[in-house]
């Protein structure tokens, strides 16, 4: 990986290798709870990557092999979260990262050790692929902190989940192991730890290798899905589909797959 920017403070790495932009959440002496500037500094990592047109998926990974995110930072609380107005005062320091997060065009991929809860939950859902290891806990611990997820947060996990087991994650407040998870399909793959890495870099090739405008495309569309019908922009989608038949990659993949060969696609 190219030499990692460092962000927030150095709590938010971010890198490039093959394709494949990382951003490693790197607070684990507090076991990666977010802090208000990584927020921030995860926000400006996704800008950068989504300005690069060399990257073609991006890896959410948290530092060491405690956590992934283990929520929001607690020792915060009393200065940012003490009470709705704070709170509200919170949301809207944090919006901007949340909301880059949640319109990134790229394929990003969670990649999932240890502790995975509350918020740091928030951040794996946003993710299009949530790939754990078989250690990993899951959770979110808001009815034994006296607090309520936003609309978003709860409709991404009744979406990947239902209404019966969000119900059971949110009311119980308990954490949960990986292999739980991955039955309920809050992740998409679990696998021994040891292996994590390497399963996640064979994903990440994977998409990196594939057509950008197609993936973007089909990532819209899916997200387009899960949206009100009121709310879908189907202008947009036929674009973008007109986008992909157009492109100089579609000729490229034809022409690929009748020289039986691989295609290599430049995102144009």
């Amino acid at each position: 990986m190219t030499a990692p920017m460092e962000l927030a403070g150095g709590k938010i790495l971010a890198g490039v290798e093959d394709g494949v932009g990382r951003v490693v959440f790197n607070q684990p002496e507090k076991r990666n709870a977010m802090s208000v500037d990584m927020w921030a500094g995860m926000g400006e990592a996704l800008d950068r990557f989504a300005e690069d047109g060399a990257v073609r998926c991006v890896v959410l990974q948290g530092a060491g092999d405690k956590a992934f995110v283990s929520g929001a930072d607690i020792s915060q609380f009393e200065k940012n979260r003490a009470d709705a107005d704070a709170q509200r005062e919170y949301d809207r320091l944090t919006s901007a990262g949340r909301a880059k997060l949640a319109a990134f065009r790229k394929p990003v991929v969670a990649q999932i050790r240890g502790f995975c809860m509350g918020g740091g939950l928030g951040i794996a859902m946003s993710a299009d692929i949530r790939v754990a290891s078989d250690d990993s806990q899951f959770g979110i611990p808001a009815a034994k902190l006296g607090i309520a997820y936003g609309f978003d947060m709860v409709r991404a996990l009744v979406d990947l989940v239902g209404p019966a087991h969000a119900h059971m994650i949110l009311m119980t407040g308990d954490r949960f192991p990986a292999a739980e998870a991955e039955r309920i399909g809050l992740v998409n793959r679990v696998v021994p730890a040891a292996e994590l890495e390497g399963a996640v870099a064979k994903l990440a090739a994977t998409m990196a290798a594939n057509a950008p405008l197609s993936l973007s495309t089909n990532k819209l569309t899916v997200k387009a899905v899960l949206r009100d019908r009121e709310d879908r922009d189907m202008a947009t989608l036929r674009d973008a589909m007109a986008a992909c038949f157009n492109s100089a990659d579609y000729r490229e993949g034809r022409r690929a797959f009748m020289e039986k060969r691989r295609p290599v696609f430049n995102g144009a």
